[in-house]
């Protein structure tokens, strides 16, 4: 059978405010198309299907939208798991509906496996699902309070092995055998964009764990494409669209595999298309390098993180115009000299004088702009005057708490 593997596809993420909507549904086109090209038989979906507990109506309607079409109204089974940011008995809560159309979603840590019988092959593919484990979904404390990082890491490594091992005790000969679940695994390369899952590298599962003797492991949670080293296949499929932009550069794709019991998988990536890319511009010849590129038509369709190396204090009329100019300008930062040479002089934001604090404070809040100097004298009076009330004694014996 064929099988295509995606996750985190993160509905109702927004970029610092800016709705991606539009772009999510052209990724829902775009592999509606991949799934009947490919001939897709079986599609397993990991995770973080939504970017919050409480996504907005028109993420689940595009999600539900989605389900109705990859599965080709019951043609086409379809596996989904809960990741980090779903409410796992929200999004398992259609399950008695969309079970009709050969749909499974799994909410929370559970034993049974998910099973699909592919009338085009006459396969059967048993799959262990696990959802995002969080010591709450398991409802049960893994570690003591005195235990230290690598304790707690042993210990959530060792109950997820179980947990798939019992699943995996389903596996046959004669099936095709695949494993799934949300979880950072150990090795995967982070992007900005993933929220933490884990308290430093606490919640890190080793890949001794996932040797359950699955021929393919599909994983959500990393946002960059990628294979992690360990026994078997064990793959992330990244996002479908970058939602920071640390992921500038990235290629974005879905896992495409051909699989029959027993066999080894090769899996394909199919890239995708749709989606405005994030970018990243260093002007170093100030605004008149920007707006030459602007009349080039540079990035026309991008995200644009902009910096700016400037010698004079840049004006909110210029940033408006660069703004108005390209709707795709998320962020503007101004680099001045003086900057670079406090950044050099002062690593430490502590030694740094309040006003100057206070400047880069404002620059970051407007995208650039350069504080007018009564408006300084304006915060420094007003500290001065917090500060003058916080001395005086108090009264009644003039000693605080």
């Amino acid at each position: 059978m064929r099988i295509l593997h995606t996750a985190d596809w993160h509905f109702g993420r927004t970029l610092e405010g800016r709705s991606r909507l539009e772009e999510q549904a052209a990724f829902v086109d775009e592999l509606v198309h991949i799934v009947e090209d490919q001939q897709i038989d079986l599609i397993l979906l990991a995770g973080d299907i939504y970017d919050s507990v409480n996504p907005p109506a028109a993420a689940e309607q595009l999600f539900f939208d989605a389900m109705a079409r990859l599965s080709a109204n019951g043609g086409r089974p379809i596996a989904v798991i809960a990741g980090n940011h779903d409410q796992p008995e929200r999004l398992a809560a259609s399950s008695p509906l969309v079970a009709r159309a050969g749909i499974s979603i799994v909410g929370l840590p559970t034993s049974d496996v998910m099973r699909f019988d592919i009338a085009r092959t006459g396969e059967r593919a048993v799959v262990a699902g696990l959802p995002y484990p969080s010591e709450a979904r398991l409802a049960e404390l893994l570690t003591d309070a005195d235990a230290d990082e690598s304790g707690i890491r042993s210990a959530y490594s060792a109950r997820v092995g179980r947990l798939l091992r019992q699943q995996a005790q389903h596996f046959a000969p004669d099936t095709i055998n695949v494993a799934m679940s949300h979880i950072y695994v150990l090795g995967g390369v982070e992007s900005d964009s993933e929220r933490p899952i884990q308290v430093g590298g606490a919640y890190t599962v080793d890949t001794a764990a996932l040797n359950i003797g699955a021929q393919y492991t599909a994983l959500g949670h990393l946002h960059r494409p990628q294979r992690v080293k360990g026994e078997g296949m064990i793959r992330y499929s990244g996002s479908p669209l970058a939602y920071s932009f640390s992921e500038a550069g990235q290629a974005k794709s879905v896992t495409v595999f051909d699989i029959a019991p027993g066999q080894i998988v090769q899996p394909e990536e199919i890239f995708l298309t749709s989606g405005r890319p994030v970018v990243r511009w260093q002007a170093q010849g100030g605004v008149e390098e920007v707006f030459r590129w602007l009349e080039e038509g540079r990035d026309p369709q991008a995200w644009i993180d902009l910096e700016i190396r400037m010698t004079e204090a840049m004006t909110m009329e210029q940033i408006q115009i660069l703004r108005k100019a390209h709707d795709g300008i998320v962020h503007i930062r101004p680099i001045y000299p003086e900057m670079e040479q406090a950044d050099v002089l002062m690593t430490n934001k502590s030694e740094m004088p309040i006003d100057e604090l206070f400047r880069r404070f404002y620059q970051r809040q407007t995208g650039g702009a350069e504080p007018d100097a009564s408006l300084v004298r304006l915060f420094m009076e007003l500290l001065e005057g917090t500060e003058s009330d916080a001395a005086q004694p108090v009264a009644n014996g003039g000693e605080s708490a």
